[in-house]
Protein backbone atom coordinates (compact mmCIF):
# COMPACT_ATOMS: atom_id res chain seq x y z
CA UNK A 1 0.00 0.00 0.00
CA UNK A 2 1.14 3.54 -0.70
CA UNK A 3 0.63 6.69 1.34
CA UNK A 4 -1.56 8.13 -1.40
CA UNK A 5 -5.30 7.55 -1.30
CA UNK A 6 -5.53 5.16 -4.26
CA UNK A 7 -8.58 2.95 -4.70
CA UNK A 8 -8.80 0.06 -7.17
CA UNK A 9 -12.22 -1.51 -7.59
CA UNK A 10 -14.30 -3.58 -10.01
CA UNK A 11 -16.87 -1.70 -12.02
CA UNK A 12 -20.58 -2.18 -11.54
CA UNK A 13 -21.36 -1.59 -15.23
CA UNK A 14 -20.87 -3.30 -18.57
CA UNK A 15 -17.78 -2.54 -20.58
CA UNK A 16 -18.65 0.04 -23.23
CA UNK A 17 -18.02 -2.52 -26.00
CA UNK A 18 -20.74 -4.71 -24.41
CA UNK A 19 -23.34 -1.94 -24.14
CA UNK A 20 -26.06 -1.99 -26.78
CA UNK A 21 -25.63 1.65 -27.81
CA UNK A 22 -22.45 3.71 -27.94
CA UNK A 23 -22.09 7.33 -29.09
CA UNK A 24 -18.76 9.04 -29.82
CA UNK A 25 -17.99 12.47 -31.28
CA UNK A 26 -14.94 14.42 -32.39
CA UNK A 27 -14.79 18.04 -33.53
CA UNK A 28 -11.97 18.56 -36.02
CA UNK A 29 -9.20 21.08 -35.80
CA UNK A 30 -11.08 23.60 -37.97
CA UNK A 31 -14.31 23.51 -35.96
CA UNK A 32 -14.97 26.88 -34.24
CA UNK A 33 -14.72 25.32 -30.77
CA UNK A 34 -11.48 23.58 -31.70
CA UNK A 35 -10.07 26.80 -33.15
CA UNK A 36 -10.60 28.37 -29.73
CA UNK A 37 -9.03 25.37 -27.99
CA UNK A 38 -6.02 25.42 -30.28
CA UNK A 39 -5.39 29.14 -30.02
CA UNK A 40 -5.90 29.19 -26.24
CA UNK A 41 -3.45 26.34 -25.73
CA UNK A 42 -0.86 27.86 -28.07
CA UNK A 43 -1.07 31.15 -26.17
CA UNK A 44 -0.76 29.32 -22.85
CA UNK A 45 2.37 27.51 -24.01
CA UNK A 46 3.90 30.71 -25.33
CA UNK A 47 3.31 32.53 -22.04
CA UNK A 48 4.72 29.67 -19.99
CA UNK A 49 7.83 29.43 -22.15
CA UNK A 50 8.34 33.19 -21.97
CA UNK A 51 8.13 33.20 -18.18
CA UNK A 52 10.69 30.40 -17.96
CA UNK A 53 13.02 32.15 -20.41
CA UNK A 54 12.80 35.62 -18.84
CA UNK A 55 12.50 35.01 -15.09
CA UNK A 56 13.43 31.34 -14.81
CA UNK A 57 10.19 30.18 -13.22
CA UNK A 58 6.53 29.69 -14.09
CA UNK A 59 4.16 32.56 -13.40
CA UNK A 60 0.39 32.65 -13.26
CA UNK A 61 -1.69 32.63 -16.46
CA UNK A 62 -4.96 31.26 -17.84
CA UNK A 63 -6.32 31.80 -21.35
CA UNK A 64 -9.20 29.32 -21.27
CA UNK A 65 -11.98 31.80 -21.97
CA UNK A 66 -11.13 32.45 -25.63
CA UNK A 67 -14.21 33.12 -27.77
CA UNK A 68 -14.95 33.15 -31.50
CA UNK A 69 -17.67 35.15 -33.24
CA UNK A 70 -18.46 33.85 -36.71
CA UNK A 71 -18.02 35.99 -39.81
CA UNK A 72 -19.97 36.12 -43.03
CA UNK A 73 -18.93 34.59 -46.34
CA UNK A 74 -20.24 34.16 -49.87
CA UNK A 75 -18.93 30.79 -51.07
CA UNK A 76 -19.25 29.99 -54.76
CA UNK A 77 -18.11 27.26 -57.13
CA UNK A 78 -14.55 28.05 -58.16
CA UNK A 79 -14.01 30.47 -55.30
CA UNK A 80 -16.04 32.89 -53.20
CA UNK A 81 -15.08 35.56 -50.69
CA UNK A 82 -15.31 36.63 -47.08
CA UNK A 83 -17.75 39.50 -46.50
CA UNK A 84 -17.20 40.04 -42.78
CA UNK A 85 -14.22 38.65 -40.87
CA UNK A 86 -14.31 36.12 -38.07
CA UNK A 87 -13.59 37.74 -34.69
CA UNK A 88 -11.45 35.87 -32.16
CA UNK A 89 -11.06 37.25 -28.63
CA UNK A 90 -8.35 35.81 -26.40
CA UNK A 91 -9.54 36.30 -22.84
CA UNK A 92 -7.82 35.40 -19.60
CA UNK A 93 -5.25 36.35 -17.00
CA UNK A 94 -1.50 36.68 -17.27
CA UNK A 95 1.39 37.98 -15.20
CA UNK A 96 2.74 41.12 -16.89
CA UNK A 97 5.46 42.10 -14.43
CA UNK A 98 7.66 40.13 -12.05
CA UNK A 99 10.22 41.71 -9.73
CA UNK A 100 10.71 44.63 -12.09
CA UNK A 101 10.75 42.58 -15.29
CA UNK A 102 8.04 43.70 -17.72
CA UNK A 103 6.46 40.96 -19.82
CA UNK A 104 4.43 41.88 -22.95
CA UNK A 105 1.80 39.22 -22.37
CA UNK A 106 -0.72 40.51 -24.90
CA UNK A 107 1.88 40.82 -27.68
CA UNK A 108 3.04 37.28 -26.92
CA UNK A 109 -0.57 36.10 -27.11
CA UNK A 110 -1.19 37.78 -30.46
CA UNK A 111 2.00 36.35 -31.95
CA UNK A 112 1.17 32.84 -30.72
CA UNK A 113 -2.39 33.04 -32.08
CA UNK A 114 -1.21 34.28 -35.46
CA UNK A 115 1.41 31.52 -35.70
CA UNK A 116 -1.11 28.82 -34.80
CA UNK A 117 -3.72 30.01 -37.30
CA UNK A 118 -1.14 30.33 -40.09
CA UNK A 119 0.08 26.79 -39.47
CA UNK A 120 -3.18 24.94 -38.81
CA UNK A 121 -5.71 27.04 -40.75
CA UNK A 122 -3.76 28.44 -43.70
CA UNK A 123 -6.92 29.44 -45.60
CA UNK A 124 -7.62 32.08 -42.94
CA UNK A 125 -5.75 35.32 -43.63
CA UNK A 126 -5.09 36.84 -40.21
CA UNK A 127 -6.17 40.47 -40.24
CA UNK A 128 -8.45 39.98 -43.22
CA UNK A 129 -10.46 36.77 -42.85
CA UNK A 130 -10.04 36.63 -39.08
CA UNK A 131 -9.40 39.47 -36.65
CA UNK A 132 -7.62 38.51 -33.44
CA UNK A 133 -8.02 40.58 -30.30
CA UNK A 134 -6.69 40.00 -26.78
CA UNK A 135 -7.77 41.08 -23.29
CA UNK A 136 -5.56 39.65 -20.55
CA UNK A 137 -6.03 40.92 -17.02
CA UNK A 138 -3.78 40.28 -14.04
CA UNK A 139 -4.53 37.35 -11.73
CA UNK A 140 -5.35 37.84 -8.06
CA UNK A 141 -2.49 37.61 -5.58
CA UNK A 142 -3.63 34.33 -4.02
CA UNK A 143 -3.60 32.69 -7.45
CA UNK A 144 -0.20 34.08 -8.38
CA UNK A 145 1.39 32.76 -5.20
CA UNK A 146 0.20 29.15 -5.22
CA UNK A 147 2.93 27.69 -7.39
CA UNK A 148 5.13 27.02 -4.36
CA UNK A 149 8.84 27.33 -3.80
CA UNK A 150 11.32 26.30 -6.46
CA UNK A 151 11.46 22.50 -6.69
CA UNK A 152 8.36 21.98 -4.54
CA UNK A 153 5.29 20.20 -5.82
CA UNK A 154 2.64 22.87 -6.59
CA UNK A 155 -0.56 23.08 -4.59
CA UNK A 156 -3.90 22.43 -6.29
CA UNK A 157 -5.60 25.64 -7.32
CA UNK A 158 -9.09 24.18 -6.98
CA UNK A 159 -11.16 21.31 -5.68
CA UNK A 160 -11.93 19.60 -8.95
CA UNK A 161 -11.49 16.32 -10.80
CA UNK A 162 -10.17 14.77 -13.99
CA UNK A 163 -11.13 11.53 -15.69
CA UNK A 164 -9.47 9.27 -18.23
CA UNK A 165 -10.09 5.87 -19.77
CA UNK A 166 -8.38 3.17 -21.81
CA UNK A 167 -8.26 1.44 -24.15
CA UNK A 168 -10.35 3.14 -26.80
CA UNK A 169 -13.26 1.16 -28.19
CA UNK A 170 -13.48 0.35 -31.89
CA UNK A 171 -15.99 3.14 -32.39
CA UNK A 172 -13.76 5.62 -30.57
CA UNK A 173 -10.79 4.59 -32.70
CA UNK A 174 -12.80 5.05 -35.90
CA UNK A 175 -14.13 8.47 -34.91
CA UNK A 176 -10.77 9.82 -33.73
CA UNK A 177 -8.77 8.56 -36.68
CA UNK A 178 -11.39 9.54 -39.27
CA UNK A 179 -10.93 13.21 -38.44
CA UNK A 180 -7.17 13.07 -37.97
CA UNK A 181 -6.48 11.18 -41.20
CA UNK A 182 -8.95 13.19 -43.28
CA UNK A 183 -7.19 16.31 -42.05
CA UNK A 184 -3.71 15.00 -42.83
CA UNK A 185 -3.01 12.31 -45.39
CA UNK A 186 -6.33 12.62 -47.23
CA UNK A 187 -6.35 16.43 -47.35
CA UNK A 188 -2.82 16.47 -48.75
CA UNK A 189 -4.08 14.88 -51.95
CA UNK A 190 -7.58 16.35 -51.80
CA UNK A 191 -7.32 20.12 -51.14
CA UNK A 192 -11.07 20.54 -51.43
CA UNK A 193 -11.38 19.08 -47.92
CA UNK A 194 -11.33 21.84 -45.29
CA UNK A 195 -10.11 21.40 -41.70
CA UNK A 196 -13.59 21.77 -40.19
CA UNK A 197 -14.48 18.09 -40.01
CA UNK A 198 -16.94 16.81 -37.43
CA UNK A 199 -17.37 13.07 -36.90
CA UNK A 200 -20.16 11.33 -35.00
CA UNK A 201 -20.07 7.60 -34.40
CA UNK A 202 -23.05 5.53 -33.31
CA UNK A 203 -22.86 1.83 -32.59
CA UNK A 204 -26.00 -0.21 -32.08
CA UNK A 205 -25.01 -3.72 -31.07
CA UNK A 206 -22.62 -4.76 -33.86
CA UNK A 207 -23.44 -2.10 -36.45
CA UNK A 208 -21.63 1.24 -36.61
CA UNK A 209 -22.84 4.38 -38.37
CA UNK A 210 -20.27 7.12 -38.95
CA UNK A 211 -21.65 10.56 -39.85
CA UNK A 212 -19.07 12.99 -41.20
CA UNK A 213 -19.55 16.70 -41.84
CA UNK A 214 -16.82 18.10 -44.10
CA UNK A 215 -16.51 21.78 -44.97
CA UNK A 216 -15.57 21.71 -48.67
CA UNK A 217 -13.40 24.56 -50.00
CA UNK A 218 -15.06 26.29 -52.95
CA UNK A 219 -11.85 27.20 -54.81
CA UNK A 220 -11.30 23.49 -55.50
CA UNK A 221 -14.95 22.71 -56.37
CA UNK A 222 -15.81 23.98 -59.89
CA UNK A 223 -19.40 22.67 -60.01
CA UNK A 224 -22.01 20.47 -58.39
CA UNK A 225 -20.67 17.32 -60.00
CA UNK A 226 -17.23 17.98 -58.53
CA UNK A 227 -18.83 18.53 -55.12
CA UNK A 228 -20.67 15.21 -55.33
CA UNK A 229 -17.43 13.50 -56.35
CA UNK A 230 -15.71 15.06 -53.32
CA UNK A 231 -18.41 13.76 -50.99
CA UNK A 232 -18.21 10.31 -52.55
CA UNK A 233 -14.43 10.33 -52.17
CA UNK A 234 -14.66 11.05 -48.44
CA UNK A 235 -17.29 8.36 -47.99
CA UNK A 236 -15.16 5.74 -49.73
CA UNK A 237 -12.03 6.72 -47.81
CA UNK A 238 -13.72 6.58 -44.40
CA UNK A 239 -15.40 3.27 -45.24
CA UNK A 240 -12.02 1.75 -46.05
CA UNK A 241 -10.43 3.34 -42.98
CA UNK A 242 -13.02 1.86 -40.64
CA UNK A 243 -12.05 -1.68 -41.63
CA UNK A 244 -8.64 -1.08 -40.03
CA UNK A 245 -10.32 -0.82 -36.62
CA UNK A 246 -13.32 -3.14 -36.69
CA UNK A 247 -14.83 -6.25 -38.23
CA UNK A 248 -18.31 -4.92 -37.48
CA UNK A 249 -20.48 -3.63 -40.30
CA UNK A 250 -20.06 0.10 -40.91
CA UNK A 251 -22.11 2.63 -42.87
CA UNK A 252 -20.61 6.04 -43.60
CA UNK A 253 -22.74 9.15 -44.19
CA UNK A 254 -21.19 12.41 -45.45
CA UNK A 255 -22.75 15.89 -45.39
CA UNK A 256 -26.23 14.53 -44.78
CA UNK A 257 -27.85 17.98 -44.76
CA UNK A 258 -27.04 18.49 -48.46
CA UNK A 259 -29.98 19.08 -50.77
CA UNK A 260 -28.64 18.82 -54.30
CA UNK A 261 -31.95 19.77 -55.94
CA UNK A 262 -32.10 23.00 -53.94
CA UNK A 263 -28.36 23.61 -54.30
CA UNK A 264 -27.94 23.64 -50.51
CA UNK A 265 -24.52 22.08 -49.87
CA UNK A 266 -21.68 22.38 -47.35
CA UNK A 267 -19.50 24.70 -49.45
CA UNK A 268 -17.17 27.18 -47.74
CA UNK A 269 -14.54 29.71 -48.77
CA UNK A 270 -12.13 29.07 -45.90
CA UNK A 271 -12.84 25.45 -44.92
CA UNK A 272 -14.51 26.27 -41.60
CA UNK A 273 -18.08 26.92 -40.54
CA UNK A 274 -16.72 29.83 -38.49
CA UNK A 275 -16.93 31.89 -41.66
CA UNK A 276 -20.71 31.78 -41.65
CA UNK A 277 -22.67 31.83 -38.41
CA UNK A 278 -21.00 29.14 -36.27
CA UNK A 279 -19.48 30.64 -33.11
CA UNK A 280 -16.97 28.92 -30.84
CA UNK A 281 -15.67 28.74 -27.30
CA UNK A 282 -12.93 26.94 -25.37
CA UNK A 283 -14.10 23.77 -23.66
CA UNK A 284 -17.27 23.19 -25.67
CA UNK A 285 -15.70 20.53 -27.84
CA UNK A 286 -13.42 17.55 -27.36
CA UNK A 287 -12.28 16.44 -23.95
CA UNK A 288 -8.57 16.08 -23.14
CA UNK A 289 -8.33 12.75 -24.99
CA UNK A 290 -9.67 14.28 -28.21
CA UNK A 291 -13.14 12.75 -27.99
CA UNK A 292 -16.61 13.41 -26.62
CA UNK A 293 -17.80 10.15 -25.03
CA UNK A 294 -21.24 10.20 -23.39
CA UNK A 295 -20.97 6.48 -22.55
CA UNK A 296 -18.16 7.31 -20.13
CA UNK A 297 -17.73 9.79 -17.27
CA UNK A 298 -16.33 13.10 -18.50
CA UNK A 299 -15.08 16.25 -16.82
CA UNK A 300 -16.70 19.45 -18.03
CA UNK A 301 -13.50 21.40 -17.41
CA UNK A 302 -11.92 23.17 -20.36
CA UNK A 303 -8.42 21.72 -20.60
CA UNK A 304 -6.97 24.06 -23.23
CA UNK A 305 -5.50 27.37 -22.11
CA UNK A 306 -5.33 26.63 -18.39
CA UNK A 307 -1.94 26.94 -16.72
CA UNK A 308 -0.02 23.68 -16.73
CA UNK A 309 1.55 24.14 -13.31
CA UNK A 310 -1.24 23.76 -10.78
CA UNK A 311 -4.57 24.08 -12.59
CA UNK A 312 -6.29 20.80 -11.83
CA UNK A 313 -8.80 21.28 -14.64
CA UNK A 314 -5.87 20.76 -16.99
CA UNK A 315 -3.38 18.60 -15.11
CA UNK A 316 -5.72 15.93 -13.78
CA UNK A 317 -7.53 15.47 -17.09
CA UNK A 318 -4.21 15.01 -18.90
CA UNK A 319 -2.76 12.88 -16.10
CA UNK A 320 -5.80 10.60 -15.70
CA UNK A 321 -5.75 9.86 -19.42
CA UNK A 322 -2.01 9.20 -19.27
CA UNK A 323 -2.41 6.92 -16.24
CA UNK A 324 -5.23 4.94 -17.86
CA UNK A 325 -3.17 4.34 -20.98
CA UNK A 326 -0.07 3.38 -18.98
CA UNK A 327 -1.92 0.97 -16.70
CA UNK A 328 -3.54 -0.64 -19.72
CA UNK A 329 -0.14 -1.14 -21.37
CA UNK A 330 1.69 -2.44 -18.30
CA UNK A 331 -0.87 -4.54 -16.43
CA UNK A 332 -2.25 -7.68 -18.08
CA UNK A 333 -5.83 -8.83 -17.68
CA UNK A 334 -7.58 -5.46 -18.02
CA UNK A 335 -10.31 -5.15 -20.58
CA UNK A 336 -11.32 -1.59 -19.72
CA UNK A 337 -10.49 0.93 -17.03
CA UNK A 338 -11.34 4.45 -16.05
CA UNK A 339 -9.32 6.71 -13.79
CA UNK A 340 -10.79 9.49 -11.65
CA UNK A 341 -8.52 11.95 -9.85
CA UNK A 342 -10.01 14.35 -7.32
CA UNK A 343 -8.03 17.29 -5.95
CA UNK A 344 -8.54 19.35 -2.85
CA UNK A 345 -7.57 22.99 -3.04
CA UNK A 346 -4.29 23.68 -1.26
CA UNK A 347 -3.07 20.06 -1.28
CA UNK A 348 0.03 19.06 -3.29
CA UNK A 349 -1.04 17.94 -6.76
CA UNK A 350 0.80 14.62 -6.31
CA UNK A 351 -1.49 13.88 -3.34
CA UNK A 352 -5.03 13.73 -4.74
CA UNK A 353 -7.97 13.62 -2.37
CA UNK A 354 -8.64 10.28 -4.03
CA UNK A 355 -7.32 8.43 -7.07
CA UNK A 356 -9.90 5.90 -8.16
CA UNK A 357 -9.39 3.11 -10.70
CA UNK A 358 -12.54 1.40 -11.97
CA UNK A 359 -11.78 -1.87 -13.80
CA UNK A 360 -13.42 -4.37 -16.12
CA UNK A 361 -11.15 -7.42 -16.20
CA UNK A 362 -10.67 -10.16 -18.73
CA UNK A 363 -12.48 -13.44 -18.18
CA UNK A 364 -10.74 -15.45 -15.47
CA UNK A 365 -9.01 -12.40 -13.96
CA UNK A 366 -10.27 -10.77 -10.77
CA UNK A 367 -9.50 -7.25 -9.70
CA UNK A 368 -7.83 -8.58 -6.55
CA UNK A 369 -5.31 -10.45 -8.74
CA UNK A 370 -3.96 -7.25 -10.28
CA UNK A 371 -4.96 -4.49 -7.82
CA UNK A 372 -1.46 -4.11 -6.38
CA UNK A 373 0.07 -3.78 -9.85
CA UNK A 374 -2.50 -1.16 -10.83
CA UNK A 375 -1.93 0.78 -7.62
CA UNK A 376 1.85 0.73 -8.14
CA UNK A 377 1.54 2.27 -11.61
CA UNK A 378 -0.87 4.96 -10.38
CA UNK A 379 1.42 5.78 -7.46
CA UNK A 380 4.44 6.05 -9.75
CA UNK A 381 2.62 8.31 -12.20
CA UNK A 382 1.35 10.57 -9.43
CA UNK A 383 4.86 10.89 -8.04
CA UNK A 384 5.91 12.15 -11.49
CA UNK A 385 2.96 14.52 -11.89
CA UNK A 386 5.14 17.55 -12.61
CA UNK A 387 6.27 15.92 -15.85
CA UNK A 388 2.78 16.69 -17.16
CA UNK A 389 3.63 20.38 -16.79
CA UNK A 390 6.80 20.06 -18.84
CA UNK A 391 5.17 17.96 -21.54
CA UNK A 392 2.20 20.35 -21.83
CA UNK A 393 4.41 23.43 -22.09
CA UNK A 394 6.54 21.69 -24.72
CA UNK A 395 3.46 20.84 -26.78
CA UNK A 396 3.90 17.09 -26.32
CA UNK A 397 0.34 16.56 -25.04
CA UNK A 398 -2.82 17.28 -26.96
CA UNK A 399 -5.55 19.00 -24.96
CA UNK A 400 -8.39 18.56 -27.44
Amino acid sequence: MTERNIRVQPTNRLAVEDQEVEIVERKGIGHPDSICDGVAESVARALAQTYLDRVGKPLHYNTDETQLVAGTAAPAFGGGEMLEPIYLLIVGRATKEYEGTKIPAETIALDAAREYINEELPRLDVGKDIVVDVKLGEGSGDLRDVFGEDGAVPMANDTSFGVGHAPLTETEEIVYNTERKLNTEYAEDNPEVGPDIKVMGKRENDHIDVTVAVAMIDEHIPDMLAYQDAVDGVREYVSDLATEYTDRSVDVHVNTADDFEEGAIYLTTTGTSAEQGDDGSVGRGNRANGLITPNRPMSMEATSGKNAINHIGKIYNLLSTDIAETVGEEVDGIRELQIRLLSQIGRPIDQPHVADADLVTEEGVSVSDIADDVEDVIDRELADVTSITERAINGELSTF
